[in-house]
């Protein structure tokens, strides 16, 4: 890693950015009869209590299932290799569930390498990109929001690297970075991380 490195707390997006994409989006809320043009969760808050109950388990039962399909992102396991020699801290901010997250981690082997209590999903806080999960960990760690950098694939993990005022790296395998301007850097694969010079 570059000498001139000085964010010691990376906190990163878990479906597509340390693992694979899997999720259809579209053919998820279609399953759950939800509207196509809010995110999942959204439509689901808009039901009464019941059916937000039913919704959300059926959700947790898709999430499984794809969960014990991940596989590790390229990359990925060279740059948190990298990253836990040089004690580096990491967490994990998803719109997963935990039972599911750890699910996804254990399958694409890469659970061991971080602290459960530094994973926070929608079971723990307001999902993104509300910046709750990142005030969380910001406070779990005590530092400053400059010393922390969110890495994700999608626009709410730049969206709430922006609100807790932390720099964000934008993964985008295809290159086409339709988000880039809320992001403060762009890489189309994980280890790419490794050559920018994040200070």
């Amino acid at each position: 890693m570059k000498k001139r490195n000085h964010k010691k707390f990376w906190i990163f997006d878990m479906d597509g950015t340390l693992t694979n994409a899997l999720h259809d989006f579209p053919a998820i809320k279609r399953e759950l009869g939800l509207p196509l043009d809010l995110d999942i969760l959204s439509g689901i808050d808009l039901l009464e209590d019941g059916a937000r109950r039913d919704k959300h388990k059926k959700l947790n039962e898709i999430e499984m299932e794809i969960a014990r399909k991940a596989t590790p992102a390229p990359g990925v396991t060279k740059l948190l290799h990298i990253l836990t020699e040089n004690q580096i801290r990491m967490g994990i901010l998803t719109r997963n569930n935990l039972q599911n997250t750890l699910a996804t981690l254990e399958a694409s082997g890469l659970l061991h390498f971080f602290n459960r209590d530094h994973i926070i999903t929608r079971d723990s806080a307001a999902p993104k990109p509300d910046p709750e999960g990142l005030f969380i960990l910001q406070s779990t760690w005590r530092c400053p929001s400059e010393e922390m950098i969110m890495i994700g694939d999608y626009i709410y993990d730049l969206q709430v690297g922006k609100a807790a005022n932390t720099e964000t790296i934008y993964i985008d395998p295809s290159g086409e970075f339709i988000y880039r301007e809320q992001a403060t850097y762009c890489v189309q694969q994980m280890d790419h991380i490794l050559a920018l010079d994040l200070h």
